[in-house]
């Protein structure tokens, strides 16, 4: 039977080269985003398999975790992977990060329900199908969960960091019913966010290059193949060794 993942955040970076590799690899692939389906997009069912979704309004994630339900009755109620990918992270004028001490409650409150609670109101939505088919979920945490980051902002690090730990707590929780949680922590990744001043971090990684979003979907799919069977509760830093 084919294998079906449902992804968070598809639309560009991490998440678009995660369903390309995916796809590639025979597996259907429905993805979430708050933007409807771009016709450009590189993989043949994107307009069906496609659930336009905000994640920063939980009754619209309750709505989408129906929506998906449904879709999965044609695989037989079973879903193999859950990739909670989406994340939000706000930004003063110019770019500039948004510290602890002036960052709006309301703000706090979006980041945290985006990063932090749809991922979990997923996992549980979907925990039926997910164990029917001894599924595996991927939480996408940051390096910024561990250490404060030139541009990253608190209320986005500190979100990164729950859902670090959250993973954990997901692995001794779900494990049991034949469920893997495991986290990626991907450091700096050449995507279309990267800040200004990238350059000057890039010359403390000691790898010295950024990573490629590819290489990030690798390990996603890692994660949720036969490969990794016995792998779950990890996080694994993708970052170039920056976080030595």
């Amino acid at each position: 039977m084919q294998k079906t993942l449902v992804l968070t955040g598809a639309s560009r970076g991490i998440g678009h080269a995660t369903v390309k590799r995916f796809s590639r690899e025979g597996w259907r692939v429905i993805t979430c985003s708050r933007n409807a389906f771009a016709e450009d997009c590189p993989w043949p069912a994107g307009p069906e398999d496609h659930i336009k979704i905000d994640l920063s309004d939980p009754e619209d994630v309750g709505s989408a975790v129906s929506e998906i339900r449904h879709r999965l009755e044609a695989n037989g109620g079973q879903l193999n992977a859950l990739v909670n990918n989406a994340a939000i992270s706000p930004k003063l004028n110019g770019g500039k990060r948004m510290n602890s001490i002036d960052t709006p409650m309301h703000v706090w409150r979006d980041v945290f329900q985006v990063n932090f609670f749809a991922p979990i109101m997923l996992a549980r939505g979907l925990f039926k199908e997910l164990a029917a088919a001894k599924g595996s979920i991927v939480n996408v945490t940051s390096i910024v969960g561990s250490r404060v980051h030139p541009f990253a902002g608190t209320a986005y690090a500190t979100s990164k960091a729950a859902l670090s730990s959250l993973s954990r707590e997901m692995a001794a929780d779900f494990g049991p019913h034949g469920i893997r949680v495991n986290s990626i922590a991907p450091g700096e990744i050449d995507t279309a966010i990267l800040s200004p001043g990238t350059d000057k971090i890039v010359e403390t990684i000691p790898l010295r290059r950024l990573g490629s979003t590819s290489e990030v979907a690798d390990t996603i799919f890692f994660l949720c193949s036969d490969q990794s069977s016995y792998v779950t509760g990890a996080e694994i830093h993708i970052n170039g060794g920056q976080h030595v």
